[in-house]
């Protein structure tokens, strides 16, 4: 329970394609990798800030 066999998988995408049609996906799928790109850069900055906090505390 909570995993996804390969008949559920199939039967997702089915629905997508039928959803958003094959010509659609594609340009789904680039603003989803655009987004996690954002994310990635957002988190990576983010923890790089506190240690410029701690350099400027200490002058």
């Amino acid at each position: 329970m909570g995993r996804l066999g390969l008949t559920e998988i199939l039967v997702i995408v089915g629905i997508v394609i039928l959803l958003f049609g094959g010509k659609k996906i594609p340009e789904l799928m680039k603003g989803l990798g655009s987004g996690i790109k954002e994310f990635k850069n957002a988190a990576k900055d983010d923890q790089s800030a506190p240690a410029v906090k701690k350099e400027e505390e200490t002058k």
